[in-house]
């Protein structure tokens, strides 16, 4: 093993530590406000606590993270947050860098993982692509979300982007939520988290900062089932575009 390796090898362990630990230290304050409090406040209260984790993770391993454009941002408003998923710091960036509280929809394979698994049970819409009933009851309950006037997120690519392109093709779903709820989309890129922790080689997780970039919001006022195509290549090209920059 190299020395760069070696010493990846020991930052990956560290981090990850640290990463448990603060876990296991919010776990018992987001199951208690989820717990006790309505589902909408609940996900409030409980979103703070993801916000102190992700920050003292941040400060902790030298893993930066930065907005750019959140200003334009209305937190009044509810959005359906769209961007590119390219690394397991994704995660730590979107609950920095999104100034309001969102439900994300995720893989239903997460909950294995212990202690972020019962954290994620509260807090994100879960998907079992492999359903059709767990598809339908998913979109039921994101659309339930948007029409309470709470935001979510979307990784349109479904998963992980794996492939060498900066964005693999979208799927239709949070498209056609748009539409349906008349709900804005909120377009953001995450520029470079697959630099600091490739997926398919974590050894090569290095300190340093990852930047998110908010595009303008895309209206979809008015819009119907027939223009899905057009706002989906709209975006598409937004975060492509920010991807570029």
């Amino acid at each position: 093993m190299s020395i760069r390796k070696f010493a990846g090898l020991l930052y990956l362990m560290y981090s990850s530590i640290v990463f448990f630990i603060l876990m296991n230290a919010v776990c018992p304050f987001v199951i208690l406000t989820t717990g006790i409090f309505n589902e909408r406040a609940g996900r409030r209260i409980a979103f703070m606590f993801l916000k102190f984790w992700a920050y003292s993770f941040s400060l902790l391993t030298f893993l930066w993270f930065r907005a750019k454009g959140s200003e334009k941002i209305n937190t009044s408003r509810s959005y359906i947050y769209v961007g590119n998923h390219t690394s397991f710091l994704d995660a730590v960036a979107i609950v920095i860098c999104i100034p309001q509280a969102f439900s994300p929809l995720g893989k239903i394979e997460m909950l294995k993982v212990p202690v972020f698994g019962w954290i994620y049970k509260r807090l994100v819409v879960m998907i079992d692509r492999s359903s059709r009933e767990s598809r339908d009851q998913s979109v039921a309950e994101l659309r339930n979300h948007l029409n309470k006037g709470e935001s979510i997120l979307i990784f349109p690519e479904g998963t992980m982007n794996k492939t060498d392109d900066l964005l693999a093709p979208f799927y239709d779903g949070a498209f056609r939520l748009a539409i349906e709820t008349q709900t804005p989309i909120m377009p953001f890129a995450i520029l470079n988290s697959k630099a600091h922790l490739p997926r398919r080689n974590p050894l090569l997780l290095k300190p340093g900062l990852i930047k998110t970039v908010f595009g303008e919001a895309v209206e979809v006022k008015g819009m119907a089932a027939e223009d899905l195509d057009k706002l989906k290549a709209k975006t598409f090209n937004a975060i492509l575009t920010m991807l570029k920059t």
